[in-house]
C-alpha cells in the first residue's frame, strides 16, 4: 500500500517511519491511502490562547494571612487569560472557541465594580441582613452594602484562588465539557509580570 505526504504525489517509505521517533505539536504526519481517502495515523494538536483586553475586572479584596493578620482593603485591575488544548480539524480549526470566550467574559462582568469576600477562609466569617453583608475578621466588623458585594465559595481572595474559581465555573458548562478540549489553563494577574494559574486535563 502506497504511502504520501500529506498534500504531495506518492513517493518510497522513509524507512525511519517505524523508529519511534517522536514528534513534536504541529509536525508533517505520514499518511495511508484507505477507500481512496487519506487517514491520519496521528493528531494534530494546537494550543489557542485568549487573552482580550475586554477579559478582565476590577474588584477590591484583602488577603488573608493570619487569624490576625490581613491586607487592607484595596482594589485591583483583574487581567484574565484562557487557554485551551485541543485537536485541529481537517479544515485547519480547533473548535468554535467563541463560547469559551464568552464564558469569561460573563464571569468577569458578574465579579466587576464588586468587593469580593471568601466564604470558605477559616479565619473570616460572614453575616448577611436585609441591608447589609458583613465579614467578620479578628473581632472587627466590615460593613457592605449588598449591591456592592459578591461571596464566593473560595478561602482567600487571591490569584491562586480566584484562577482555580473562573476553571471550576468554565467546567459546568455543557458547551464546553463536550468539546474534544485535551487541556484548559487559566491565568489571572493582579498586576504586570504576577499572576496565578489553574489547570485541567482530560483523564
Amino acid at each position: 500500500m502506497p504511502y504520501v505526504f500529506s498534500g504531495k504525489k506518492p513517493s518510497v517509505p522513509d524507512k525511519r517511519e517505524n523508529s519511534r521517533l517522536p514528534q513534536p505539536l504541529g509536525s508533517v504526519k505520514i499518511v495511508q491511502r484507505q477507500n481512496n481517502k487519506p487517514k491520519l495515523e496521528s493528531e494534530k494538536l494546537c494550543r489557542i490562547e485568549l487573552s482580550k483586553e475586554a477579559i478582565n475586572f476590577s474588584a477590591a479584596h484583602f488577603t488573608i494571612f493570619s487569624r490576625t493578620e490581613r491586607e487592607d482593603l484595596h482594589g485591583h485591575n483583574f487581567q484574565v487569560i484562557g487557554e485551551v488544548l485541543a485537536p485541529v480539524d481537517e479544515n485547519g480549526l480547533v473548535f468554535d472557541y467563541v463560547v469559551l470566550k464568552k464564558a469569561l467574559k460573563q464571569l468577569c462582568d458578574d465579579l466587576d465594580e464588586k468587593t469580593i469576600l471568601p466564604e470558605k477562609s477559616p479565619y473570616l466569617s460572614i453575616e448577611k441582613d436585609a441591608q447589609y453583608v458583613s465579614g467578620i475578621f479578628d473581632k472587627q466588623k466590615l460593613m457592605f452594602l449588598h449591591r456592592d458585594v459578591i461571596t464566593l465559595p473560595i478561602s482567600n481572595v487571591s490569584v491562586e484562588e480566584l484562577s482555580h474559581y473562573f476553571l471550576t465555573r468554565l467546567m459546568e458548562i455543557s458547551e464546553i465539557k463536550n468539546k474534544d478540549i485535551r487541556e484548559i489553563v487559566v491565568k489571572i494577574s493582579s498586576s504586570p509580570g504576577q499572576a496565578g494559574a489553574a489547570t485541567w486535563r482530560k483523564p
